[in-house]
């Protein structure tokens, strides 16, 4: 039986029928400088640099854009793997799948050549938002777009969109995303934290060599689904070649970005300019929402993005599948009709 350990790869919220779809065509990644970013902190991003993927065409208004974040060490590639264009009509609309800062592509500790490993400044959520906002405004002339939406991190950046730039788009998708995390994220998160940072490899980011952290990428694998989901799909005699795959298989991603990451969600709480009040964020909302969460997520708690729903009247889509955080899919109606009618929808 395969093993679906993911160590936190840009497979990272792929259905086990996702693992081998492709997308339909091959689009090169375009890479755009946006120059030296001012971050929330005062620190800035020297030449930084944004990754994108395009889908479909701009119409003569420019305002036609589907806007997709990217998930929690994800980039567009993969994306492109889970097929969104079931939910999203190409023909109508143009889809454009941003590279979050600190995922590998945009830029990031691991690829930085100015800012590298840990002289990378830290950054927010709110910052990759902006900085996606300042790539679409000033780089590809986009002053409006129908929607912005995304799975998981790219849930959060959603829920971070909304009130950042409430005036920008029509339509709002989180997707097991979350306003705020819960205690219980928040201990997940800081766990995983000081899986990586304590790990004497890591050198607290100072490494040359990208360090080899069994035991946070175990973590991670073990919450992406729920224990009956994997009780299901992992027999008991697999488990030593689980933890053999673990202590030996290469991480496939860089632990900086990893970590620098992981501190965004940590501090992400989109009250916090609010008087830490969820209900006067909501004030600030102007565009349409469609919230879908999955009941049974042990990563991202879905009861914040519930409740927010409430505060806004937004609909609110609940998927109860045992695959937990992996339940996002392009392939289930569920999913891709509220999308495409919340899209449609005038």
């Amino acid at each position: 039986m395969k093993i679906s350990f993911i160590l936190l790869t840009l497979f990272f919220l792929f259905t086990a029928n996702s693992f081998a779809q492709s997308s339909s065509a091959v689009h090169p990644v375009g890479l755009i400088s946006i120059g030296d970013f001012k971050l929330e902190s005062g620190s800035a991003v020297k030449n930084c640099s944004l990754g994108y993927r395009m889908h479909g065409k701009l119409n003569a208004n420019r305002n036609n854009a589907v806007v997709f974040c990217t998930w929690f060490g994800g980039n567009a590639a993969g994306v492109e793997a889970m097929k969104p264009w079931n939910a999203i009509d190409t023909t109508k609309y143009c889809f454009i799948i941003i590279d979050a800062l600190g995922d590998g592509v945009s830029s990031s500790p691991s690829n930085s050549k100015l800012q590298h490993g840990s002289d990378f400044p830290k950054f927010s959520i709110r910052d990759m938002v902006n900085s996606q906002h300042t790539l679409l405004t000033q780089k590809l002339n986009i002053k409006h777009v129908r929607a912005v939406m995304g799975i998981s991190m790219g849930g959060i950046q959603t829920f971070e969109w909304a009130v950042s730039h409430p005036d920008f788009m029509d339509v709002l998708i989180p997707i097991v995303g979350s306003p705020q995390p819960t205690s219980y994220d928040l201990m997940l998160y800081q766990t995983i934290g000081h899986l990586i940072d304590d790990n004497p490899n890591y050198q607290h980011g100072h490494y040359t060599t990208n360090p080899h952290i069994a035991a946070a990428g175990m973590v991670f694998d073990l919450f992406l689904t729920t224990p009956a989901n994997r009780v299901k799909t992992v027999q008991r005699e697999s488990i030593p070649q689980w933890v053999a795959v673990a202590q030996t298989q290469s991480a496939g991603h860089d632990w900086n970005d990893t970590y620098y990451q992981m501190n965004a969600i940590i501090g992400h709480d989109i009250s916090k300019r609010f008087d830490s009040s969820l209900q006067k964020a909501a004030t600030h909302i102007k565009a349409r929402m469609l919230i879908i969460t999955s009941l049974q997520d042990m990563v991202v708690n879905p009861a914040p993005a519930i409740a927010f729903s409430k505060l806004l009247s937004a609909r609110l889509v609940e998927l109860n599948d045992e695959r937990g955080h992996s339940a996002p899919d392009f392939g289930n109606p569920q999913m891709t009709d509220a999308i495409a009618n919340a899209l449609a929808m005038q």
